[in-house]
C-alpha cells in the first residue's frame, strides 16, 4: 500500500453525502474499540447507501473485491482476509450489522435498521432471495444527482441544491435518473416534471417493464394527462 501522503481536502462545491444514523456517533463509536470493525462499519454504510430498492445488502465479496478497504485492513498476523473476517464478525456481535444465510452456501450482512431487520425476516420466511446486486464497491462512480440535474436540466441554484438533496433521501437514484431521461425525451426539462414522475412512481407503484420508456403506451403516458403541464410546446 502506497504510504499515506496527507488528505488534500473534500472537493469543490456540492458532492454525494453519505447518511449515517446519528446513533452510530452517539451509541457505537464510543463503544468501538477496533480500527478493523471501525473501517468495516463505515465501508458498509458507504455500500449500502449506494444501492436502491427496500432489500439492502452486502456479501463479504463485496467488500473483499475492493483492494483499497483489504489493503486498509490489513495489519501484523493476520492476512487481509483474515482481518475482514474478524472485522465482520466483531461488527456482528456488536450488533451494527446482521447477518443471514444467502444462497449457495452464501452470507448476507445488513444494517440493523427496522428496514434490515424486516429484509432478514423476509429472507428467512423466503418471500425475498438475494439476487445480483447493481452497485457492488467497485463500480465506477456514478453522476451525483447535482451532475445529473446540471447536465439534464439546467444550472444549480441553492434552493434546488436542497430539492434535489431532499429527492436523493425520499427515492432510489436510479428512478431519479430514468425521470430526468424521461423528461429529456419528452422536452420537459424542469425539475417539477422529473418530481411528478417520481410521485407518480411512489405512490402508484413502479412497472420496471412499462415505465422505462420503450413502449408507445410508455411514452404516451408522461405526455398526456398531469404530466402535459410541465412539457415545453
Amino acid at each position: 500500500m502506497d504510504a499515506f501522503k496527507g488528505f488534500e481536502g473534500f472537493p469543490d462545491g456540492i458532492t454525494r453525502m453519505t447518511p449515517v444514523p446519528a446513533a452510530f456517533f452517539t451509541e457505537l463509536l464510543p463503544a468501538i474499540d477496533h480500527l478493523g470493525e471501525l473501517k468495516v462499519s463505515l465501508y458498509g454504510l458507504w455500500l449500502l447507501a449506494r444501492q436502491s430498492g427496500e432489500q439492502r445488502y452486502f456479501e463479504r465479496k463485496h467488500l473483499a473485491q475492493d483492494e483499497r478497504l483489504m489493503d486498509a485492513l490489513a495489519h501484523a498476523g493476520m492476512t487481509p482476509g483474515e482481518a475482514l473476517d474478524d472485522a465482520l464478525e466483531r461488527a456482528v456481535v456488536r450488533g451494527t450489522l446482521l447477518r443471514a444465510a444467502g444462497s449457495q452456501g452464501t452470507e448476507i450482512f445488513v444494517l440493523n435498521t427496522p428496514k434490515g431487520r424486516a429484509t432478514i425476516q423476509a429472507l428467512e420466511r423466503g418471500q425475498w432471495t438475494p439476487d445480483h446486486l447493481r452497485q457492488a464497491g467497485l463500480e465506477a462512480d456514478r453522476p451525483t444527482i447535482y451532475s445529473l440535474y446540471e447536465q439534464n436540466i439546467g444550472p444549480l441554484t441553492p434552493m434546488i441544491a436542497d430539492t434535489l438533496q431532499d429527492a436523493e433521501a425520499s427515492y432510489p437514484l436510479a428512478w431519479i435518473e430514468d425521470a430526468m431521461r424521461l423528461a429529456v425525451e419528452n422536452n420537459a426539462r424542469n425539475w417539477r416534471y422529473v418530481q411528478a414522475i417520481l410521485k407518480d412512481w411512489s405512490t402508484r407503484g413502479r412497472d420496471e417493464r412499462k415505465d422505462r420508456g420503450d413502449s408507445q403506451e410508455a411514452r404516451r403516458r408522461y405526455v398526456e394527462g398531469e404530466f402535459a403541464d410541465y412539457i415545453e410546446h
